[in-house]
């Protein structure tokens, strides 16, 4: 049976350096094609004093996939340019790693909508409410 899971690598960077991070997350870096691999926030901490935060989070559809990929060349390739400066030139104070099973996930209702149901196209509070009724 396949467990949808959730990395969330937390990382602690100097105050004023985040945006050197984030940098290497601005364009398709080769987890987004793994397989397995499902979706990719990053996360900035809001109003951190001593230092900035990100977190960087992955859903994978099982947990085999993540330890695949976590074990793979490619991410070994992708880390090691990290761990090549100085701790002292690095933007990045610390960092952890958590996983977490997903055991519950929702999205809003997708419904095609009947244009001609209200003049805007959208569903009208009624139209909301028979659905939730429907739903339970």
């Amino acid at each position: 049976m396949m467990v949808m899971m959730k990395a969330i690598q937390t990382i602690r960077v100097r105050k004023g350096r985040v945006n050197e991070v984030l940098s290497r997350f601005r364009t398709p870096l080769p987890v987004h094609a793994f397989e397995g691999f499902l979706l990719m926030e990053v996360l900035i901490k809001d109003n951190s004093r001593e230092c900035d935060e990100l977190q960087v989070c992955t859903t994978w559809e099982d947990r085999r996939y993540f330890d695949k990929w976590s074990t793979s060349r490619a991410a070994r390739t992708l880390h090691s340019k990290v761990r090549e400066l100085k701790p002292e030139d690095s933007p990045i104070i610390a960092s952890e790693l958590a996983t977490y099973e997903i055991t519950a996930q929702y999205e809003p209702p997708r419904q095609k909508l009947d244009p001609e149901r209200t003049m805007t196209g959208r569903m009208t509070e009624n139209d909301i409410k028979r659905q939730i009724l429907r739903i339970l």
